[in-house]
Order: structure tokens, then sequence, then C-alpha cells
């Protein structure tokens, strides 16, 4: 018998096969890609960095029971969350990532700390993955301290819940609400032995947002739990888990720091100024919306207001500014983002307070220890 002739691939035969193998080829580079692109971290205080700007912290600091988180470029997933803690007490742990500096560790190119005066502007996003069989919170925390420490414990946590799950509560007790970044939220406030804490808690689950930051840093200095010439050292979002927890995830987190807002020292004396008063007034209450004018040739830095409140009228509270003593002789300061009055500009103010007998106001105002003309 003659042997079979043996075929000669075509060219068409040999691009097809090749585009074959090059297609598995891919394919099997993206799998390898995508398990290279994810971490899995157990340890206690594991950690990771991402995108060279932030740092993930697995963070189990309050049980001894395993928790795993899965690490992406753009945020993180706990992927087991053993055991449980009692829910009158502290949470299981705060796997969380972060922006500026954290127990010694900063991430990478961060501008924090940062003094609250020098910045103009701290945007942030957030965008969370929730799960019901759990009891925990979604939390974003702002740290501040007065001096500029990159180690330990801060003097002031702020704390926005983004969504609660089960029977927990913040720190403290509750003061009231208030208005921040155009959202109504509950306010608590307390300490936990070792820092105040301060909380903003969104009364329905928020599954993501943009915001700044600094609008909830002047609701701590407005509240006197932090001075404009304090630092904030870090910014970080996260979960705290009392029970269960798996399948919770930071989607993605964005925070940017930006100072160049002024440099802190004596504030420059206006060339001239002017004080408009407006009160609301009832029976023994009243709320002051007050505008400081610069009408000088150049800004005004850091600037303080000086006025005397009628006997009889104590301040409650104040927004947009820093009022104290509660009555007398008091003195307004601005917050970090309002501390610049432009030439031919101005900064507004005000504050709610009571009063006893016949209702009056100021009689003058100085700007830096020059007298305003009252409008």
């Amino acid at each position: 018998m003659r042997p079979t002739p043996r075929q000669t691939p075509t060219p068409h035969r040999l691009l097809t096969t090749l585009i074959t193998v090059l297609a598995a080829l891919a394919a099997l580079l993206a799998v390898t890609a995508q398990a290279h692109a994810d971490t899995t971290i157990c340890e206690q205080y594991g950690s990771a960095t991402i995108q060279n700007r932030y740092v993930v912290q697995n963070n189990r600091w309050g049980t001894s029971a395993t928790q795993c988180i899965s690490v992406n470029d753009s945020g993180f997933r706990i992927t087991q969350a053993d055991g449980s803690v009692p829910t009158n007490g502290a949470p299981k742990s705060y796997p969380s990532l972060f922006n500026g500096c954290h127990y010694t560790r900063c991430s990478p190119g961060t501008s924090l700390p940062a003094r609250l005066d020098t910045i103009s502007a701290a945007p942030s996003s957030i965008s969370y993955g929730y799960v019901g069989n759990a009891t925990y919170n979604a939390s974003y925390d702002i740290w501040l301290d007065p001096t500029p420490r990159t180690d330990g414990v801060n003097q002031t946590e702020i704390m926005i819940w983004f969504n609660r799950v089960g029977q927990i509560q913040p720190i403290g007790s509750p003061v009231g609400t208030a208005s921040v970044g155009g959202r109504t939220w509950e306010v608590w406030s307390g300490d936990n032995g070792g820092n105040d804490v301060l909380s903003f808690v969104a009364p329905s689950a928020m599954s993501s947002w943009s915001f700044d930051v600094m609008d909830f840093v002047d609701q701590a200095v407005a509240r006197g739990l932090a001075r404009s010439d304090w630092y904030l050292t870090s910014v970080q979002a996260g979960f705290e888990p009392w029970q269960g927890g798996a399948g919770l995830a930071v989607n993605s987190f964005s925070s940017t720091v930006s100072t160049g807002g002024g440099t802190p020292g004596d504030p420059t004396d206006p060339a001239a100024c002017s004080v408009s008063y407006t009160p609301t007034v009832w029976s023994g209450g009243f709320t002051a919306n007050v505008t400081v004018g610069n009408n000088g040739p150049a800004p005004v830095e850091d600037w303080r207001l000086d006025f005397s409140l009628p006997s009889g009228q104590r301040i409650t509270s104040a927004w947009n500014a820093t009022v104290a003593p509660d009555s007398g002789g008091v003195t307004a300061r601005p917050l970090a983002h309002t501390k610049r009055i432009a030439a031919g500009g101005s900064q507004s103010f005000g504050f709610q307070g009571t009063y006893t007998g016949a209702f009056a106001q100021p009689g003058g105002f100085t700007l830096n220890g020059t007298a305003c003309a009252t409008a």
C-alpha cells in the first residue's frame, strides 16, 4: 500500500490556529492578572496599599476570631468575619482604608497631617456595599489633634454613620440634629475614655456620597471639640461589625486635601469694616445673622469680631463661626473655611440664644481691634 500523503496546512488554517492560541493565552493572562489584583489579608493588623495613595487595613482589634478581607485596586470586601461581641460595647474590628497617618503608618504621598486653617478644601467620596445578615455600621472617621502627630490616638474623632444595622448606637448621647453637606443628621456626642467622639448618623442608609470633610470639621470646631489651629491627621472609611459582616464592601474611595487657605499668624488689620446684625426674636429666644464686611483694599486673614451681648442674653449655639463666651463680652472667630475676608467681600455667621427682659441689640463691633460701622 502506498502511504497517505501528509497534508500541508494552508495559510488560512495557520492564521485560524494562531488566533485561537492567542485568544486562549489572553484569557489565561486575564485570569492570572485578576488573581494577582486581589489580595487576601487575614492577619490581625495586616494591610496593603492601593492606587499608591491609600492604605487598606484589616484592623481586627476587638476579637480573636478570624476576619479576612479581599483587597482590590478600588477598595476591599470582607470575605470572612467569624464571631460576635456584645452590642452594648465596642465593635470587634474596623476594616477600613485611609488617607493620612494612623498608628505610625502614613499613606503614600499624603498631605496629612495638615493644620485646619491652611486647608481650603478636603473633597472625598465613598461607595459602600451592604449586607443584611450582620450587625454593623458603615463608618467614615475623621481624626483631629492639637499636634501634627502621626502615631497613637488623636484627641477628637468625628464619625459619619452612613448606615447602621442592628441594636447599636454611637458613643455618648444624642444632642440634637444638624444640617451638614445639605443633609440632616442625628448628632451624638461623648467620649470613649481615650478621646472625644462626635457622631453624625444618617436617618436612613446611604450607599454612596461625595462631600467636603471640612464641613464636618467645622462642626467639631463650632462645638468646642477642636480649634482652627489643630491638625487633620487622617480620614478613614470602613465598617465596624459587632456580629458577622462577610460580604460588606467599600467599592470605591477617594480623599484629597488641598492646603494653601492662608498662613497662620497675626491677622491683617482692616482699613475699614461694616457689620450687619439681623435678629429674629420670639418670647424668650432669638437668632442673629451677622455679616462682616471688609471695605479695605487688602484681604483680612484670621479675623476676630468683638462685641458685647446686652444683659440677660445668652448664646446657646452658633454656626459658621465660634462665639465665646456665651454671655457678656464675646468674640466670634472664623471656621477653617471662612477665615479670609476678601477686599470688598464679607463673611457671615449666626447664633441662637435666650434672653430675659426687653430684647436689645449689641451696641458696637470691632474687627481685629478696629471699630466697624453698623449697617
